[in-house]
């Protein structure tokens, strides 16, 4: 079974975050959010109090698959955490996988992550996907590197990490059993 983390911290968009959470765990791939906060409670940008199941000094690394990265005005905090960010940049030289929906590809292209890829964002921040081919698409999977662009994305873009994470025919199902049409 997949492992992955997803990595919270105030202000983090609450849909970009919980859809994955959700749609994840309803195909049985272990999802651990991960607090960069120093406490267990994070707050998003709609004022959604979230308890995270271990903070980021707790989190064994180890056996992880795959970092997702949620948007909202968080964002800035998760690239600017010292810790997250050696390890965004370990697990792309490693070729493991990485994750980002709406600004936080942002955060991807300020650590040259997205060098020679295809890549998405949330519109105005084009800009940071520094040495990115910026599509328009809703999810873009370039290598290990997969972005998205909004809260309105939300559900594709957890549709593919399942895709990636365990197949397409597990994709296919959950789009099916979420009655999703697009």
């Amino acid at each position: 079974m997949a492992k992955v983390y997803l990595f919270l911290a105030a202000g983090f968009e609450e849909i970009e975050a919980l859809t994955v959470v959700d749609i994840l765990r309803r195909d049985k791939i272990e999802v651990v959010m991960i607090s960069v906060e120093n406490e267990a409670n994070v707050t998003g940008a709609h004022q959604i109090t979230v308890k995270a199941d271990l903070s980021y000094d707790e989190a064994d690394f180890e056996d992880v698959d795959m970092l997702i990265l949620p948007g909202g005005p968080g964002h800035t905090i998760l690239g600017e955490h010292a810790g997250l960010t050696e390890k965004i940049k370990a697990y792309n030289l490693s070729r493991k996988r990485i994750a980002a929906i709406c600004a936080a590809p942002s955060i991807l292209g300020k650590l040259g992550v997205l060098i020679g890829k295809k890549a998405v964002c949330y519109p105005g921040y084009e800009k940071d996907l520094q040495g990115a081919n910026v599509l328009k698409e809703e999810v873009v999977t370039d290598g290990n590197i997969t972005t998205s662009r909004g809260v309105g994305t939300a559900i594709p873009f957890a549709l593919e990490l399942i895709k990636l994470l365990d197949c397409e025919t597990e994709s296919g199902a959950m789009k099916s059993r979420i009655i999703y049409r697009q």
